[in-house]
């Protein structure tokens, strides 16, 4: 069933058995494993099925530096299905070495290790529409592939590991049907979290104080409670909830929104390849499903655990789009066409510089002396990402002289200064205290970067393959330029076992309640090199096995 929170019958909700708060990828995840449990779930969602600039703007607060942090109602969603329906569908488990504890990875460590989520990924790959679970090249395709590289010798990296790619699948279009058809789930749009209620002088959530944007106030109750509505408005509904918590709840001890971290990003260098562009194949290689997949060059763990460094992947990239020098008339006409590409990706693909006049002549030029490039490249936009039903992911350009760039994508060390906290003298439409956004790198970060790429074009020289130049300011100005990459919002009700330096418990329960838990990426005490969305979605699985069968639901 689906209700409007504004509707009359929602003041007749009864209380269920089972609350889930946000209908994103984790959300809608744990409502499905609940279909036909015997146990009766409500699954709230703030907005409806499409994006609405009033619910959207809920999202809005402040952060510390602009430079190095997108506002807050960026690369996220507030409607049906959350977030999934502006990702960019890249699936990747989590590497072993991503839940050990690592003695110079500060604040690192899993209460679990890895088999804990193992049963889980493959579900996870379903439900994400990204085929089977199979992440390395010899084991996903019947034939062999070609190798990033002809002639790299692997031996600080491995290059078969591959990245999967989703639709990507918006979690809500997908399966808004199995839910509305569902006879035990009740899902309930248009409708605000905003406040957690406790009972009194107990560790139990009593109730969840919820509004309307109409300004239509009702409660919520259940005998449990899940908040899904990720990682940066789980903390603020927490954080908000002070009826009987003056810190929040779940804050005892000063932990919530701290250790918040995305990923360590950029596009870095020039790769000059000896053989041209007959030796590179970074593109995608389609499986036998149709998934599109692409390898990756990972450092391998060993040499992680021995440099003291965190996790880290490169791919090839095409050269810097904003310089018409590279005489390309795709990379020109991306660049011309910069206001038509979504936030998301047009921050990423411009270097956020400002291009002189004659420059923008430059890439007029680059498009009007190679129109047959530009048209064709046009026509595959058009037939394989926007017409498709599983888009192309991304821009991918061959070099036919052999220069490329090299693209980054590396884990943050956890820190405790880098936090998210609430703002009481900004409100929202609702009352809500707005959220403030203080996000922080360490040296650590830095050094994970320098030393993998030093290691890198290490290997690229001994491998006789070509050369890979880059200065190691660059790498400073990657990574304050790319800031906190994307909508990777991780590490804020980080879990643990000691109540005293963690929010959740290994199950995902708020240590100080007996009823409320979290499914979010918030959880994560590490952010590994993957995007965290197989991860969150694997995650959500076992906590909805974990609630179902461990707690005795059903």
């Amino acid at each position: 069933m689906i209700i409007d929170a504004n509707d009359p019958i929602t003041l007749s909700l009864q209380p269920a058995d089972i609350c889930i708060i946000g209908s994103g990828a984790a959300g809608i995840t744990i409502a499905l494993e609940l279909i036909d449990s015997g146990l009766n779930v409500v699954l709230i969602e703030s907005g409806n099925f499409k994006s609405d600039a009033k619910t959207q703007a809920l999202y809005k607060g402040s952060v510390a530096d602009e430079n190095l942090h997108s506002p807050p109602d960026k690369y996220r969603q507030r409607s049906f299905g959350g977030s999934t329906a502006i990702w960019g569908g890249r699936c990747m488990p989590f590497d072993p070495i991503d839940f050990e504890f690592r003695p110079d990875m500060p604040e690192s460590g899993w209460p679990f290790s890895i088999d804990a989520l193992t049963p889980y990924y493959p579900r996870a790959n379903k439900l994400c529409e990204a085929g089977s679970f199979e992440y390395v090249s010899e084991r996903a395709f019947e034939d062999p592939i070609d190798p990033i590289m002809k002639g790299f010798q692997n031996i600080n990296f491995s290059t078969n590991t591959l990245e999967r790619f989703s639709c990507p699948t918006n979690f809500g279009k997908r399966y808004v049907n199995k839910l509305a058809n569902a006879k035990n789930i009740r899902v309930v749009l248009n409708c605000n979290v905003t406040s957690i209620e406790l009972a009194t002088g107990t560790k139990y959530v009593d109730y969840l104080n919820a509004s309307t944007l109409s300004g239509k106030r009702f409660r919520i109750s259940a005998r449990k409670f899940i908040i899904a509505a990720g990682g940066l408005e789980t903390t603020r509904l927490l954080l908000a909830s002070r009826s009987q918590k003056a810190n929040g709840i779940g804050n005892e001890f000063d932990q919530v929104g701290r250790y918040y971290m995305c990923h360590i990003a950029g596009t870095i260098g020039t790769l000059r390849f000896h053989g041209g562009g007959e030796t590179v194949h970074h593109g995608y290689d389609i499986s036998k499903e149709g998934i599109y997949c692409r390898q990756r060059i990972a450092l391998k763990p060993a040499l992680q655990r021995n440099l003291g460094i965190g996790n880290f992947i490169a791919r090839l990239h095409h050269p810097r789009i904003t310089n018409p020098d590279h005489g390309s008339s795709i990379l020109s006409l991306l660049f011309l066409a910069k206001h038509l590409i979504p936030y998301e990706y047009a921050k990423r693909l411009h270097d956020g510089v400002k291009v002189s006049t004659s420059a923008w002549f430059k890439h007029i030029r680059n498009v009007i002396f190679r129109p047959f490039d530009a048209i064709s490249f046009a026509l595959h936009i058009l037939r394989d990402r926007k017409l498709s039903a599983r888009k192309f992911p991304s821009i991918i350009i061959k070099s036919p002289g052999g220069i490329y760039s090299i693209d980054f994508h590396a884990e943050q060390a956890p820190n405790p200064a880098s936090r998210v906290t609430i703002n009481p003298n900004e409100l929202d439409h609702l009352g809500m205290p707005k959220l403030h956004i203080d996000w922080r790198h360490l040296p650590k970060d830095e050094e994970t970067v320098k030393k993998a790429l030093a290691l890198l074009a290490k290997d690229i020289l001994e491998s006789g393959i070509g050369e890979l130049e880059y200065s190691e300011d660059e790498v400073i100005r990657e990574i304050t330029r790319y800031g906190a990459y994307g909508g990777h919002h991780i590490g804020t009700t980080r879990m643990g076992k000691d109540p005293e330096r963690s929010v959740v418990d290994p199950n995902c329960r708020v240590h100080s309640t007996e009823n409320l838990y979290i499914a979010s990426s918030s959880v994560f005490p590490t952010s590994s090199q993957a995007n965290p969305t197989l991860t969150i979605v694997a995650l959500s699985l076992r906590l909805a096995n974990h609630i179902k069968y461990i707690e005795g639901l059903v």
